[in-house]
């Protein structure tokens, strides 16, 4: 139940403003300004908070990847008949830290993009002019909520962690198999005493060492094709620009200086939808929907071609998130009506988005 704010904790009305008119009303529920400001610095809290654990997953992955390669390279050169082997097992369970760690790292972007998208597009809109934040913030935030998905691509979360922490330790191991195999037992004469050196169980060296250099192009480039992807939110990188979306609204309204846009932001909204009801109680239930959705609804008349009979026809824009109300209300008010709610290409008007 939310509780009515104390009239100490009122914010004062701006000139033309009533401050005790809600901005958000669900069933009989209001929150005003003062109270969906207080939300939403719960919900930046809450984000954080998950943010900050799946950060912590992350160092926990990597530091058992330092763990490791340091234990096998402590065996490996830890005595003279110590085998290169346990350099080459150390580099497939690092890359197994490696993609669980790109793995763990999708997941914080999650979070963080939200974190991200309320500290860009609601608090420091309170700081620049025009004081407010663009009008699809607010959906873009619904339709992350509703409809959670990973910002970034699953390569972009390889070569990330791969160019952050990975390819140091790859490095070391590489080199170090490499020395293990020169040197131990004694320097070797050859190339094709290493390759004998670099036999194991049945594979024969060349073939071993073949794949190794396989393995570290692909590393290679992964690390570089994957350097242009910058999608994700939570690196601290100087990539803010002027989007195309500020400058057509600085166009639109004769402005010469568009407004800055977070560049993660691609403007998403909730998925729109046209239902048309058709009742024997039109009026009762238009105005269930009117009083409790605050949605306008559009009367038509209409005949049943096979009873003959003359029937209501309500129609009502919606998104996606109001659906399982809207079909709720109708129910109530008529167990016996007839629905049909299809997708919208586009609703423009109010409510929705501007003509």
């Amino acid at each position: 139940m939310i509780n009515e704010p104390s009239e100490s904790s009122k914010i004062p009305p701006s000139p033309g403003q009533d401050s005790t008119e809600p901005v958000w009303t669900y069933r009989g529920y209001k929150l005003r300004s003062n109270d969906f400001t207080t939300a939403m610095v719960h919900l930046f809290r809450a984000e954080i908070s998950r943010a900050n654990a799946w950060r912590m997953r992350l160092d926990t992955t990597t530091n058992w990847a330092v763990v490791t390669t340091a234990a096998a390279l402590s065996i490996a050169f830890g005595q003279q008949q110590g085998h290169y082997a346990v350099i080459l097992l150390n580099i497939l369970l690092v890359t197994l830290f490696w993609i669980t760690e790109a793995r763990r790292y999708s997941y914080y972007e999650v979070w963080s993009s939200r974190v991200r998208l309320m500290e860009t597009d609601f608090f420091a809109a309170m700081l620049v002019p025009p004081f407010g934040p663009d009008p699809d913030w607010a959906e873009s935030l619904a339709e992350n909520l509703l409809h959670p998905h990973f910002p970034i691509s699953n390569w972009e979360a390889l070569g990330r962690r791969l160019r952050r922490n990975y390819v140091y330790l790859y490095i070391i191991m590489g080199m170090a198999a490499l020395g293990k195999l020169w040197m131990h037992p004694e320097p070797a004469q050859n190339a094709a005493e290493i390759f004998e050196r670099a036999s194991f169980w049945f594979i024969p060296g060349w073939l071993l060492l073949l794949l190794g250099l396989l393995f570290y192009v692909f590393l290679v480039l992964v690390a570089l094709l994957t350097a242009g992807m910058h999608a994700a939110s939570g690196e601290v990188l100087p990539r803010y620009a002027v989007s195309d979306r500020g400058v057509k609204e600085a166009a639109r309204a004769g402005k010469t200086s568009p407004r800055w846009s977070a560049w993660f932001r691609h403007g998403e909204r909730r998925s729109q939808y046209l239902a048309f009801v058709i009742t024997d109680v039109p009026e009762q239930v238009g105005q269930a929907v009117l009083n409790e959705m605050k949605r306008g609804v559009t009367e038509l008349s209409g005949k049943g071609m096979y009873t003959g009979q003359q029937h209501g026809i309500l129609m009502c824009a919606l998104t996606v998130t109001e659906i399982a109300n809207f079909k709720a209300i109708v129910r109530a008010q008529d167990p016996q009506a007839f629905m049909i709610v299809s997708p919208a290409q586009e609703v423009l008007g109010k409510g929705f988005l501007p003509l």
